[in-house]
């Protein structure tokens, strides 16, 4: 009797791994499909565009709104996640008064080869071309949350004269800062990787890479001369506000550097402090003219 319960049990737990490794790369992709995207902006009365250009092999897909006769922001997004990740701030009308807005899948993520992790110079590699094709002799400013934050540093540092601002939201951009989390390597090295759902694999493996990333990235800060604007959750337990203290430190040759402090505030500000952080991209041009007087 008990062994046939635990030869029950057995097939039970056995089907559901194999059911689970079966389905799991389809769950928490993090990403919605453009007809989607799309309804839902149209719905709103707002014209999203998405695109997707190729360089060296690799795809990058995007979403686009507003004029592009306007000064631009393109956003970047953290990990796991996807261009839609600033759905709300595509289809603000006050922002699309004064911007073309533009959010980008990171490599590995969205639409643009997912499933594959990247090493944060080569996605600056990868990026980096589709980003000079939105050059209109107009302002460019980019802005990052969480790992998007050592993006935007990066992309600036490769492409000197392409942007007149950054602005790092939750930026995880300090070595120091970063826990050691020994264990992610047990996941992406070993068949327990088959378990991880969707996105969660290849932003866990990115996040291992990230942790030496950052270190090769500090001599990047000191080719930034564009004005830079942090803005931090106080109550950021996933990347401390210690992060911002770094960044300061680093940015020797910025043309200006100010930041926006949320006493409540935790990692996830982009969603809960919307309105305070769009009256800051709204600033952005007074940010630019007053630079470039």
């Amino acid at each position: 009797m008990v062994k046939r319960f635990l030869m029950r049990s057995f097939m039970v737990i056995f089907i559901f791994l194999l059911v689970w490794i079966i389905i799991a790369p389809s769950c928490m992709t993090m990403r919605t499909s453009d007809t989607e995207m799309k309804k839902k902006f149209q719905q709103q009365g707002v014209e999203l565009t998405t695109a997707t250009q190729q360089v060296n092999g690799h795809n990058i897909h995007y979403a686009v709104t507003g004029n592009d006769t306007m000064p631009t922001i393109i956003f970047i997004h953290g990990t796991p996640g996807s261009w839609d990740a600033f759905a709300n701030y595509l289809k603000d009308s006050s922002l699309l008064q004064h911007y073309r807005l533009i959010s980008v899948d990171r490599p590995g993520f969205g639409y643009s080869d997912f499933g594959k992790p990247y090493h944060l110079q080569q996605q600056s590699e990868i990026m980096s071309p589709v980003l000079q094709t939105f050059s209109n002799n107009k302002s460019i400013f980019l802005v990052g949350h969480s790992l998007g934050g050592p993006m935007v540093i990066k992309l600036s540092a490769d492409n000197p004269s392409l942007f007149s601002a950054l602005v790092i939201i939750s930026g995880s951009i300090d070595p120091a800062e970063e826990k050691p989390e020994k264990w992610r390597p047990w996941l992406f090295k070993t068949p327990l990787n088959l378990l991880v759902p969707g996105a969660l694999r290849q932003s866990n493996e990115e996040i291992w890479y990230f942790k030496k990333d950052l270190v090769a990235l500090e001599n990047d800060f000191k080719k930034i001369h564009c004005p830079v604007i942090f803005i931090h959750g106080q109550k950021d337990t996933w990347v401390p506000p210690g992060n911002v203290t770094y960044g300061k430190k680093l940015l020797v040759n910025a043309a200006e550097i100010s930041e926006l402090f949320f006493a409540d505030g935790n990692h996830f500000i982009p969603w809960t402090k919307f309105d305070a952080i769009k009256k800051t991209l709204l600033k952005l041009i007074e940010v630019d003219k007053a630079v470039n007087r």
